[in-house]
């Protein structure tokens, strides 16, 4: 249940953002750093959690990770909050489709692992997807693509990391690391297009002082989740955010999905039961050999 409701409010996100307009994606993606902080800091002083905190701050090797965990989470929010404000929520949700597959092509690329005959082919159905939408689409899907390989390299330094740094302690040390920078970002905006908070309403600014709790609720429940479920299952929750991003897309924005598009994303799909039927099928075999006992 953990696991299945951040990937629901990670669904829903489009219509948060859309609902901060007159905000530009540069504005939110400020105030999302910035007051994640402020309410991972809380987090941290409810949970008591300042003693592992400060284990954390005194290994150099832990924060260049979370600094580099910061650096690729921050351009995945911006360029989905991109995609979102300018018409793009069916191609952000393509990302997220295609993050799995991303996922296990890095395993390969980065880790040196050995993908099984069913991965390659749903590696090769998913190259094939995005040569279908760019060849006849007229487009490259760049935002599409750039979240599915942010948030795979995001997963492969988080896997670096390990358990060593606990949701709160990581998503505080992420933030952290880029307001200085966000800050920076939001006194450039007040500066050229002006910031909009407290500006549009007192609806617009109290949804807008929520970016932090709308960004940390979801991660913690995701890490909540992620400790008691099995990784299979993980793995077909993962698909209700792209899901919901998708059917927010077409039937309620109203964006156009061409015959390349369909059958792009079909093939996508297509490549995800491939997966998925693998895993599973991979898993079963795993438990049938840890289960035989060797006679004495």
């Amino acid at each position: 249940m953990f696991a299945f409701l951040a990937y629901l409010l990670w669904g829903f996100l489009p219509l948060y953002f859309l609902a901060l307009l007159p905000s530009g994606p540069w504005e939110i993606v400020s105030w999302r750093v910035i007051l994640s902080l402020v309410f991972c800091l809380i987090a941290l002083a409810v949970m008591r959690g300042w003693k592992a905190f400060g284990v954390i701050l005194r290994q150099p090797r832990l924060l260049a990770w979370t600094g580099l965990a910061g650096l690729l989470i921050f351009v995945n929010w911006t360029v989905y909050l991109i995609g979102t404000l300018t018409g793009h929520v069916v191609e952000a949700s393509l990302g997220y489709f295609i993050n799995p597959i991303v996922t296990v092509l890095l395993a390969v690329l980065v880790l040196h692992e050995r993908l099984r005959t069913a991965q390659w082919v749903a590696v090769g159905i998913a190259v094939i997807a995005v040569l279908v939408i760019v060849i006849g689409y007229g487009s490259f899907p760049w935002i599409a693509l750039t979240l599915a390989f942010t948030f795979g390299f995001y997963g492969l330094v988080k896997k670096q990391i390990g358990p060593s740094v606990d949701a709160v302690s990581g998503l505080t040390l992420e933030s952290a690391w880029l307001t200085p920078f966000a800050a920076a970002l939001l006194i450039w905006v007040g500066m050229t297009t002006g910031v909009t908070f407290g500006t549009a309403g007192i609806g617009h600014a109290l949804l807008l002082a929520c970016a932090g709790a709308v960004t940390a609720v979801p991660l913690l429940l995701f890490a909540a989740g992620a400790r008691r479920a099995p990784l299979s299952v993980l793995g077909l929750l993962q698909f209700v955010a792209p899901i919901l991003q998708f059917i927010i897309g077409v039937w309620v924005l109203g964006e156009t999905m061409t015959l390349e598009r369909w059958i792009g994303f079909a093939l996508v799909w297509v490549a995800l039961v491939v997966l998925t039927v693998d895993q599973f099928a991979h898993a079963r075999r795993a438990r049938g050999v840890s289960d035989v006992v060797e006679p004495i």
